[in-house]
């Protein structure tokens, strides 16, 4: 498993005295990420001869912007030589903008899985231009193994560090690659799941200081879905479309999206409605379309409402002698109340799947893997 700070690589050169100066500057760093010299109004006054700072980032503003500890670009430096280009004697280190690019390059490629001292490599001998030649991802290099614990573990780290520094590029690649890696069951329940209940927790435990990274991390997931969601499929299922949507007040629409996306895959019909659908919405859309399933998503209990899924359970459609009411599908934690007669309750995204194939009186395959 690779580490991003290169433990247990050998040292490849040491400066105690610039590495002691750079510590001494990061304790007189201001909080909103200025430096003391900047802070320091004596600083914009300087005597005739005396040059200017340097132009260029702090180290402690540079490791904020990516979402790394100074620690971490301190070692990357001192190890693998990933520092500013130009140093001058006496002076606080200032990054330019090549050597943030470098270190970018540096932080994708660990967040792809591959080892330090061969990201390092790759990022001092290519550099960052779009058309550098990146170093192969593991997924193009070896497929044994793929649904290995150890595999999800590095793919989850990868994918909340790229979060963390705001790598929407790395980002939308890393859950990309898992969906083709390991279809999109797996990739869900295995990778954007656990790693979306990461950050979630990380922002609470630091109040709001990480809620750009949840939200960043969150829409690349509905990205990821929605393209699942509409991939084209070579023969559609018969029958009328399947209904999706969040109860009035649910504002979490992403299992239903994933669910959406999943159905997708296999050529289900099916109307997803998003998040808070009225209840005069989804009785319409029931009367008008005659669905076989009603998915209903609750996050909360707070907006689970069992007099709703009575009422779309009750939901007739279709001329007099021949009418038809769907089955309601109850699904999130919200419903985890008092049970709906007839409702199902999957407890997983393989199980709503299955119970979907089962009421619409055919065989879904939820293997969901895409072929090689």
């Amino acid at each position: 498993m690779s580490d991003p700070e290169g433990r247990g690589e050998p040292s490849e050169r040491t400066n105690p005295e610039l590495r002691n100066a750079e510590h001494a500057y990061q304790e007189r760093a201001n909080f909103d990420g200025t430096d003391p010299e900047r802070a320091d109004p004596e600083a914009r006054d300087l005597p005739k001869g005396t040059r200017a700072p340097a132009a260029g980032v702090t180290t402690g503003a540079l490791a904020r912007r990516l979402g790394v500890s100074p620690t971490t670009l301190r070692t990357w430096d001192r190890r693998y030589g990933l520092g500013p280009a130009a140093r001058e004697p006496g002076r606080h280190r200032r990054w330019s903008e090549r050597d943030i690019a470098v270190v970018e390059e540096m932080g994708r490629l660990t967040s792809q899985g591959v080892p330090p001292a061969d990201a390092a490599r790759a990022a001092l001998r290519h550099g960052p231009g779009p058309t550098a030649s990146r170093m192969p991802s593991p997924r193009r290099t070896a497929r044994s193994g793929e649904g290995a614990p150890d595999t999800f573990v590095r793919q989850r780290r990868g994918l909340s560090r790229a979060a963390a520094r705001l790598d929407a590029p790395v980002v939308q690649d890393l859950l990309s690659e898992a969906v083709e890696r390991h279809g999109l069951i797996a990739a869900w329940q295995q990778v954007m799941v656990p790693t979306l209940h990461a950050v979630g927790r990380k922002w609470e435990e630091a109040g709001d200081r990480y809620v750009e990274v949840e939200h960043l991390l969150s829409w690349h997931v509905s990205r990821t879905l929605h393209r699942c969601a509409t991939a084209p499929v070579a023969v559609p299922s018969p029958g009328a479309p399947l209904l999706l949507a969040c109860v009035p007040g649910e504002q979490h629409s992403l299992p239903l999206e994933a669910l959406s996306a999943a159905l997708g895959e296999l050529g289900v019909a099916q109307r997803m409605f998003g998040a808070a659908v009225p209840v005069e919405a989804v009785s319409a859309a029931v009367r008008r379309t005659g669905p076989a399933v009603v998915v209903l998503w609750s996050q909360a209990r707070s907006t689970a409402s069992v007099p709703l899924a009575r009422h779309i359970a009750d939901t007739r459609w279709g001329v007099r002698g021949a009418r038809g009411r769907p089955v309601v599908m109850l699904a999130g934690p919200g419903w985890a109340g008092p049970a709906v007669r007839g409702a199902l309750r999957p407890t997983t995204l393989r199980e709503a799947l299955t119970q979907i194939g089962r009421v619409c009186g055919e065989r879904t395959d939820v293997r969901v893997r895409h072929p090689s």
